[in-house]
């Protein structure tokens, strides 16, 4: 079998060159957002409030009870049908629809958010109680101690962790090709099916991964290093 890797990359690169740019952009807004929703649950969930612990706690086993795809599908297909039945409810006609890589990133929000939460809840947990009891013989509010003594070093000692949730993020783009998100994967299968260099496409978007996915880990370790060292 004659393979012609020269004529795939040069076909097949400068569509993956625009696919990267919108696998990165869904991935930094996509794990920002992650980021605050999990920093909320975390705190949500060790409020003294049982009915908000609860919610939170069931959202979190929804999450983690469902595989990523079909919560991609329930945001892209389901939630504008619910919305626009409401709202033809309420007397009002709407076609109200989300675009593909929003549902993926507020996919990723909810679910990286969801599991990142415990991540940070942990951490909080892990603090020494000596640090809120200083916070608050020095005359700081409760709310004021959480997020001056508490957040912050749990945040820190969180970066590793979330490091390899980028690193999973960036890989699980590839999940949007099932919504019609023009990532990586679904520019590299339309470009197989066109000209039949299945192996040569396919193998070309595995590198591509790797040089996505290998330096952020290795930036992971290196401040997992150098936070061990503070």
């Amino acid at each position: 079998m004659e393979l012609h890797f020269k004529r795939a990359f040069d076909t097949l690169g400068p569509s993956l060159l625009n696919g990267i740019g919108i696998v990165v952009f869904i991935t930094l807004v996509g794990f920002t957002c992650a980021l605050i929703v999990a920093l909320l649950v975390a705190i949500g969930r060790l409020s003294r409030r049982k009915m908000l612990v609860r919610i939170l706690g069931f959202m979190i086993e929804i999450v983690r009870g469902t595989p990523l795809l079909v919560q991609f599908f329930y945001i892209y297909y389901v939630v504008p049908t619910l919305i626009n039945a409401l709202m033809a409810l309420l007397g009002y006609d709407t076609n109200f629809q989300l675009e593909a890589s929003t549902c993926g990133i507020i996919g990723f929000a909810i679910n990286y958010g969801c599991y990142m939460s415990e991540v940070i809840r942990s951490a909080i947990l892990a603090i020494d109680s000596g640090q809120r009891e200083a916070g608050l013989a020095l005359g700081f509010s409760e709310s004021q101690v959480l997020f001056h003594f508490i957040i912050p070093p749990a945040l820190r000692n969180s970066v590793p962790v979330f490091g390899n949730y980028l690193v999973m993020l960036i890989k699980d783009t590839s999940l949007l090709a099932m919504i019609s998100v023009q990532e990586l994967l679904l520019r590299t299968k339309t470009f197989a099916s066109q000209t039949f260099l299945t192996v040569e496409a396919y193998t070309i978007l595995a590198l591509v991964y790797l040089v996505l996915s290998i330096p952020l880990s290795q930036l992971s370790r290196i401040v997992e290093r150098k936070l061990k060292r503070v």
